[in-house]
């Protein structure tokens, strides 16, 4: 069975009991949890654990939160899966994401409590979940590393902490960490689908880009030409508006046609800083946005006909997403796309499946 419960109490203690509260007698073998940065997260964490001793409980902060039909902020989101969806888990902490980063430490781990090494295990019942510091600026590398490590996909997102940009967390147990990453292995066995949605169409311009700071996911020039420029040509803006279309006219990188977006963040000088990093020599297709609403309910539906049905949804979606539609007033249909499958979620710092992107919802169903 899959149980989703939300609170909005800020009081940690108050919160963990209402979510117990709602989620009844579950014997979850693992407990995902999203909290906002109101409930302080130590406490929250050593409530859940009293109700829930035999859980593995793993999540982090937001920059709001998702539970079936709906959308909120300042709130915690739950969901029990209980062992006829997750028969195993196994989840690890990453501290160093710097240059000290120890994956094979953390899938050493992995393996052991999962019970069987990585690459004997069964892609089609075995899915990964990252949730990543969001200030770090390591996605990219932890994200690469985990790709080059095993073929079992991980998805999730960026921890946020409701858009202060100052400290994100990630929890494990009753721990609370920062400057880390959580690694979470799910042994599901009537198996999984994984759903990536962005709402942007190619309009068919490539840009090159020849010069980059990776390191500061910074585009110095596109098509040899100041990048600022190149742009601004792209998207028929000038120069000095081009700030305008960035939600409106991200790039993206195409693997067989499908886009992983990167959103422009700010100008600086003649260069354009983006939200993930591009590498030099890359080919960047030119987008142009349609409707999240649209877009969404149609690759839902989709995923959930793929799976033949869904008991459980897990939604990591993209902070820049969240603002569109709040600035638009249609944060609550968003959430209402979900209100018939146990859903939770939480908007996110940058989203990931096999690559670090932005400007994206990548979903976890439960078959």
């Amino acid at each position: 069975m899959v149980k989703v419960a939300h609170s909005i109490l800020a009081n940690p203690r108050e919160a963990a009991d209402e979510l117990a509260a709602q989620l009844g007698d579950v014997k979850p073998k693992a407990l995902l949890c999203f909290s906002s940065t109101v409930q302080e997260p130590h406490e929250l964490l050593r409530q859940l654990h009293h109700h829930y001793r035999e859980a593995t409980i793993a999540g982090g902060t937001t920059a709001g939160e998702i539970v079936s039909g709906k959308m909120f902020k300042g709130g915690v989101v739950a969901m029990a899966l209980e062992a006829d969806v997750v028969d195993r888990c196994a989840a690890v902490v990453i501290e160093d994401l710097g240059p000290g980063m120890d994956l094979d430490a953390a899938f050493e781990s992995l393996e052991r409590h999962l019970g069987e090494p990585l690459d004997e295990a069964d892609p089609d019942t075995t899915v990964g979940i990252v949730v990543i510091d969001g200030m770090s600026g390591a996605e990219e590398k932890l994200i690469e590393a985990i790709g080059n490590r095993t073929d079992i996909p991980f998805i999730g997102g960026s921890a946020g902490d409701d858009r202060k940009f100052q400290k994100t967390k990630v929890f494990l147990g009753r721990n609370v960490h920062e400057g880390a990453a959580l690694l979470m292995l799910l042994k599901v066995p009537r198996g999984y689908e994984i759903v990536k949605t962005q709402s942007f169409e190619n309009t068919g311009i490539v840009l090159e880009a020849t010069e980059v700071d990776e390191p500061s996911r910074k585009i110095i020039s596109l098509n040899r030409r100041p990048a600022v420029y190149a742009y601004a040509e792209a998207v028929g803006a000038i120069p000095d508006a081009i700030g305008d279309s960035f939600m409106t006219n991200p790039l993206a990188r195409l693997v067989g046609g499908e886009p992983f977006i990167r959103s422009p963040q700010r100008i600086e000088g003649t260069a354009i800083k983006f939200f993930c990093a591009v590498r030099k020599g890359e080919k960047l297709a030119v987008m142009r946005a349609t409707d999240i609403i649209t877009d969404t309910k149609a690759a839902v539906a989709r995923g959930i006909a793929d799976a033949g049905g869904a008991r459980g949804i897990v939604d990591f979606h993209c902070i820049l997403r969240a603002l569109e539609l709040e600035s638009k007033g249609l944060a609550q249909d968003y959430g209402a796309i979900f209100k018939d499958v146990p859903t939770v979620g939480f908007c996110t710092y940058g989203e990931a499946w096999t690559t670090h992107i932005n400007q994206t919802s990548t979903m976890l169903l439960f078959k």
